[in-house]
């Protein structure tokens, strides 16, 4: 563990689903987009690829409306039987990861964190999400549903805003 606090609850106000307890002591990372700087998601998790653990990755439970598009059609990914769909940047265009639209069963079967969103690491910057209550780094036990995460309804498309005027 480095020198910055970490904040969990233990009495967790993460109510969307039921979380392993292994994710509940991992980091929440804000992620940019590395091509036009957006933001793309504030509910990141660092995690690897269920088919093939060399592979590392983010996923989200819920990205930022309008941060992300669905693009072109889905097809299965080469690791497993999931059919996946890419997802773009809705503000520059890139891809940036896929959304799992049909898991497959082995994948539903591993423990996962149940998060459909992937991010490729290459294709994002993250940054640790602190806890303003308590200056600390978030982490996924202590972060709140998604429907009282007020960063989820913050202005993510600011820059998009910003860019159509």
């Amino acid at each position: 563990m480095t020198d910055l606090n970490v904040s969990a609850s233990r009495s967790s106000p993460h109510q969307d689903c039921a979380i392993h307890p292994s994710f509940k002591w991992k980091p929440v990372y804000n992620l940019e987009c590395v091509y036009c700087q957006s933001t793309l998601c504030v509910r990141g998790m660092k995690a690897i690829l269920l088919a093939d653990t060399r592979v590392e990755l983010y996923s989200t439970d819920l990205p930022p409306q309008g941060a992300t598009v669905l693009v072109e059609e889905d097809y299965e990914t080469r690791h497993c039987e999931c059919r996946i769909k890419d997802i773009a940047c809705a503000l520059c265009g890139n891809i940036v990861g896929y959304h799992v639209m049909l898991p497959c069963h082995p994948c539903l079967k591993s423990c996962n964190n149940g998060h459909f969103w992937m991010f490729h690491s290459t294709c994002v910057q993250p940054h640790e999400r602190l806890d303003h209550s308590t200056n600390s780094i978030l982490l996924w036990g202590g972060l709140p549903a998604s429907s009282q995460d007020d960063k989820m309804h913050s202005s993510s498309n600011s820059q998009w805003m910003e860019c159509c005027r």
